[in-house]
């Protein structure tokens, strides 16, 4: 289960001045008492200052996706389209995906990947960024899922390449001036 995990610290800002700053993160647990066991754990890596705890809440993804070269999370609605039998209606069941992309565009594009594999009709009819910084899953450290989890890191990991900055060479004449009447 996910547990959204908010986070208040000092943080120090690109003009070097420091202020509170809480922030959501996401970790992978059995309970909440897990989870504020783990962030404690995670954040401990990150921040060398006093952070406090301020809520745990359950989040209610249904699954997680890093992807690679992406540095912001996404939450995309996906509607499962079904039909009952029963009464003759098509009914919808809404889940939320997490994952990463660059812009929304790029975070609708990884949601069809992610949906490729399903037999039934969906649509998507929502995509917001997440405030959510960082995911934490839980691997249980065996064998077969320490590859997973070293995968899991390194797509989440890995950052989005910067274009290089295209020069502009084309030359235009001055637009000849309109004479008023």
């Amino acid at each position: 289960m996910w547990y959204e995990c908010k986070i208040k610290y000092r943080k120090t800002d690109d003009t070097g001045l420091q202020k509170m700053a809480t922030e959501p993160y996401l970790v992978d647990a059995l309970s909440y008492t897990e989870a504020e066991s783990r962030i404690n754990e995670e954040m401990s890596a990150y921040i060398s200052e006093e952070f406090k705890i301020t809520n745990i809440k359950v989040a209610n993804f249904a699954e997680i996706h890093p992807f690679e070269n992406c540095d912001r999370w996404f939450k995309s609605k996906v509607s499962l389209l079904a039909y009952d039998e029963e009464s003759g209606k098509e009914r919808k069941t809404n889940m939320y995906i997490l994952l990463q992309a660059n812009d929304v565009k790029e975070a609708f594009d990884n949601t069809t990947t992610v949906m490729k594999g399903t037999m039934g009709d969906y649509s998507i009819p929502a995509i917001t960024e997440s405030p959510i910084m960082d995911v934490f899953p839980y691997f249980s450290g065996e064998e077969g899922e320490l590859e997973q989890m070293e995968r899991f890191n390194a797509l989440k990991a890995s950052k989005p390449e910067v274009a290089a900055e295209v020069e502009d060479h084309m030359e235009f004449e001055p637009a000849a001036e309109e004479a008023t009447v």
